[in-house]
């Protein structure tokens, strides 16, 4: 009987996977304004924020002052600051970051640039404007990864029990057919998630994605600096193209790799 051990196990992920998403999925049309600002014109740092969050954004600002020669980054992943005068909430936080010597490795600037006061004015406004996800409703893609996790670890506790040595008056197919409730259970739940919030996302609202998904079909087809930049803002450090600068990003993710290890 070793495998009702593993059928309750089994209930035990799903249901709570799925309860976890559903107070997720709650609170989020509780926190959601119903009210969107359909004239609302993006910004750059805006859709940064709505694609990435506000790391994104700090990202977005370091790629925008170094193409204009107004920061330096360099592939060993610092930057260095060439011009101290910011044009702009943001630049200022950035070259805040770096501090009064005017150089610092680019991963640190990027965290502090990230928590400014700057990115949560504009997620503020982004909120108001009912294109960004409120803090208390950022859980439902979470929640979304944890009700797939607990459907693949049902199938697994499922083949487990299957394997196990049974009596011969308890079938296989019925001890089966158990698993499969709360197969079903997990499967029913990402279905109507899908029906009713899907896209999922952690930082745009539906509205929000709509309008970056406007932004990129208006920059296509042209090949401005103002291009180049929206497709950092919606895509990340992996748009950039010229290869000092991915060099100077992939230091970065390898010195906050090797930072969280040490940390481990």
């Amino acid at each position: 009987m070793f495998w009702v051990l593993l059928l309750l196990a089994a209930w035990a992920v799903a249901g709570l996977a799925c309860l976890r998403l559903c107070l997720a999925a709650v609170r989020a049309a509780a926190a959601t304004p119903h009210a969107v600002d359909r004239e609302h014109a993006l910004t750059l740092y805006e859709a940064a924020f709505l694609a990435g969050g506000p790391r994104r954004v700090a990202d977005l600002t370091l790629v925008s002052m170094a193409r204009q020669r107004r920061l330096l980054l360099a592939h060993t992943g610092w930057a260095t600051v060439v011009d101290p005068c910011g044009r702009d909430e943001m630049e200022r936080s950035v070259i805040g970051a770096i501090g009064p010597e005017g150089q610092s490795r680019i991963a640190p600037v990027r965290a502090t640039a990230a928590a400014a006061d700057a990115v949560r004015g504009l997620a503020d406004r982004l909120v108001r404007a009912g294109l960004a996800v409120p803090d208390g409703a950022r859980g439902v893609a979470a929640g979304v990864q944890r009700v797939r996790v607990a459907a693949v670890t049902v199938v697994a506790l499922g083949a487990a029990a299957l394997a196990l040595p049974l009596p011969v008056d308890q079938p296989r197919p019925l001890i089966a057919l158990w698993f499969a409730l709360p197969l079903t259970l997990t499967l029913g739940c990402l279905a109507i998630t899908r029906m009713e919030v899907h896209p999922y996302s952690r930082w745009a609202s539906p509205a929000g994605q709509r309008m970056i998904g406007a932004l990129v079909r208006k920059a296509d087809g042209s090949a401005d600096d103002r291009t180049y930049l929206t497709s950092v803002a919606v895509r990340g450090v992996h748009a950039i193209g010229e290869p000092d600068l991915r060099a100077a990003f992939a230091h970065r993710e390898r010195h906050v790799e090797e930072y969280r290890a040490r940390q481990d």
